[in-house]
């Protein structure tokens, strides 16, 4: 049977992931390739295709629910725990592909601890951030952040900040920045009750190798660092600005 190539790919990728215990990703993976399968069926004349289409789809339906009451039951019982593990050099870890999927209108704060958005390419890694948590989240009203401070970038770290601040205002968002010398964790906090924790903080990237070449944008694209993505759900996320 030829179904499209795509949906093939994709639904090759969610059993992969799915296999690792993935689970969250898995799921996106499925949604994506069943949305393939049953747009295709939709338009497909022949009987004989589309009775295969359909039970395709059925399983692998079947077994995005199923993964759905895992992942429910394991955040129920504090016992969620995702792991992805990103190589030196590997490319394809933009924040969005990382954590994207339990950005929603679930989220109406968000809490960044990371003691290095200090220098200029630190500031812009959490500006993406930002962009990204405002276009995910239409009911987000509070962006906190927990850094430290640099003797030398302390006055422009505080005027890209306060610049940043000024910008959300215009979304409804207030940019809270708080300053700890002592911190060292590095995690991003949702009301919703996901935390990704990034063993280096947003600052896994590799600089790019000159100002015109690919991956200078889009991080997709750009080189990273080894570092560990753990991710976790707790019922019990507490806001802490006033």
């Amino acid at each position: 049977m030829n179904i499209e190539s795509a949906a093939v790919n994709i639904l090759k990728r969610g059993v992969e992931l799915d296999t690792k215990k993935r689970y969250t990703e898995a799921l996106v993976c499925y949604q994506e390739g069943l949305q393939i399968l049953v747009d295709k069926m939709k338009g497909e004349p022949d009987d004989t295709v589309r009775t295969y289409l359909r039970k395709k789809v059925e399983e692998y339906m079947n077994r995005a629910e199923t993964i759905k009451r895992i992942v429910l039951h394991q955040k129920e019982t504090g016992q969620f725990h995702e792991q992805v593990h990103i190589e030196n050099n590997s490319t394809g870890h933009g924040y969005k592909t990382l954590f994207g999927r339990f950005l929603d209108a679930d989220v109406d704060f968000v809490i960044v601890e990371d003691p290095y958005i200090r220098s200029f390419h630190q500031c812009q890694n959490f500006l993406r951030l930002c962009e990204l948590l405002v276009r995910s989240c239409p009911n987000l009203r509070h962006i906190e952040l927990l850094t430290s401070k640099d003797a030398k970038t302390e006055g422009d770290q505080r005027e890209w900040l306060k610049s940043l601040g000024n910008d959300l205002q215009k979304y409804k968002v207030k940019l809270l920045v708080k300053y700890s010398e002592t911190l060292h964790d590095r995690q991003i906090t949702l009301s919703s009750g996901w935390i990704i924790k990034i063993g280096r903080g947003l600052d896994f990237y590799k600089a790019p190798e000159n100002k015109f070449c690919l991956g200078v944008y889009d991080l997709e694209l750009r080189q990273c660092h080894e570092t560990t993505v753990d991710i976790v759900h707790s019922k019990n996320v507490k806001q802490s600005y006033g």
